[in-house]
């Protein structure tokens, strides 16, 4: 029986970085099996990287020397000693970090890619959109001439928050001025270019309802989080009101969170995160749910190479796969070059088709950035891209 004999918990990160989800703290988990395979998860942190840790620790005692192939099973037996699992993201990153992790070393058992093991590939390549480019852009033309450079490099959508330090309210004056951001942006790069609006649920009812018909005009694939995550029974008049499509999925923990969502019209694309809401398989479990519905999947991918990887996976094999969100351009080297075996080029995402998560490590860099403690707290929220949570 293959087990699981040694589990290593890795912080990762450089502290003179601005925090920011793509370039401070990261958290990578590390399995060696009874056979001496070595299989990789990860989990997020933003501002909550060391009760993630933790969280790993507890999880840990669940997982260790189990047979790594009974994923079902020892998912549901950390379920039934856990009490706040449904509500606690410490608890479901860390369950999710160790799902990548087993999945890992089942595709290097068998010699097979993840994706062959879990319905196959229906998708050949993968159309990315860029995020975290917008780094200190605040005017119509800061966003316009960084995006550019992208697609220069074949990249045909961009996701961005044109809301500056709007938080809760937004004033007419700023709507006008988000509104010719992202107009600027439509007529800067054409009709072909995909626009994804990000709002990081920042808005009361009212005012997402501002914002969000000022941008009607210029055809956005989506906005994301319209509203703040608590008020979710208003997005159903949000739809009604506002001839965007409303995506959102990062806080939502379970396949029974999206069934409530999307059987309760609360939602058109989904953007589930495999390294929050119980990794692979439940991944897989929820896009199904989704595509029963006709609803599409963007999974939400905005922290390490191993997130990427495990959730390029899962989007090889899904018939209702939308579009990636890749944050590489953004990176810092030491997380760039961490991890070998994806490829970003052209503005689509690749595999390399090896066993596993089809990626190997630098034990170089993983050693060499190790860090302590809490990602760094600046005068912007965390959640913010750096440089933009300014008066517009």
């Amino acid at each position: 029986m293959e087990t699981i004999k040694n589990i290593e918990i890795y912080e990762l990160g450089s502290p003179e970085e601005k925090s920011s989800p793509w370039s401070s703290t990261i958290l990578i988990l590390k399995l060696t099996s009874s056979e001496g395979r070595v299989g990789f998860g990860e989990a997020p942190t933003t501002m909550m990287t060391l009760p993630v840790k933790e969280s790993l620790n507890e999880v840990a005692r669940i997982f260790q020397d189990k047979n790594y192939f009974d994923v079902e099973k020892n998912i549901r037996e950390y379920y039934r000693n856990a009490f706040y699992v449904t509500k606690s993201i410490e608890e479901t990153a860390a369950l999710s970090a160790f799902e990548i992790a087993s999945w890992d070393l089942i595709g290097k058992n068998l010699g097979s890619p993840v994706y062959n093991l879990i319905g196959g590939e229906f998708n050949d390549k993968i159309r990315a959109y860029a995020n975290g480019w917008y780094s200190d852009c605040v005017t119509p033309d800061d966003f316009i001439n960084k995006a550019k450079k992208l697609v220069s490099k074949g990249y045909t959508a961009f996701k961005f928050d044109p809301f500056g330090d709007n938080y809760d309210k937004i004033t007419v004056d700023s709507v006008k001025k988000s509104a010719a951001i992202v107009g600027g942006m439509r007529n800067a790069l054409g009709d072909n270019i995909d626009l994804l609006i990000e709002c990081h649920g920042r808005f009361a009812p009212k005012y997402a309802v501002m914002a969000g018909t000022a941008l009607e005009e210029y055809n956005p694939l989506f906005i994301e989080e319209p509203v703040h995550p608590e008020l979710e029974h208003f997005l159903p008049e949000f739809r009604a009101r506002v001839n965007i499509p409303v995506a959102l999925g990062e806080r939502l923990l379970n396949k029974e969170d999206f069934a409530r969502y999307i059987s309760g019209g609360m939602v058109d694309v989904i953007q589930p995160d495999i390294t929050n809401s119980k990794g692979i398989l439940e991944a897989k479990k929820i896009a199904s749910i989704a595509d029963s519905f006709g609803v599409p999947v963007a999974y939400h991918n905005a922290f390490g190479p191993v997130q990427t990887a495990a959730t390029l996976n899962v989007d090889y094999t899904l018939p209702n796969f939308l579009i990636q969100e890749s944050f590489e351009e953004s990176w810092p080297a030491w997380k760039k070059n961490l991890f070998s075996g994806y490829s970003v080029e052209n503005g689509y995402m690749n595999l390399s088709g090896k066993p596993g998560l089809g990626i190997e490590v630098n034990e170089k860099i993983l050693k060499d950035s190790i860090i302590s403690g809490m990602e760094p707290l600046g005068t912007e929220p965390p959640w913010v891209v750096s440089g933009t949570f300014k008066k517009l």
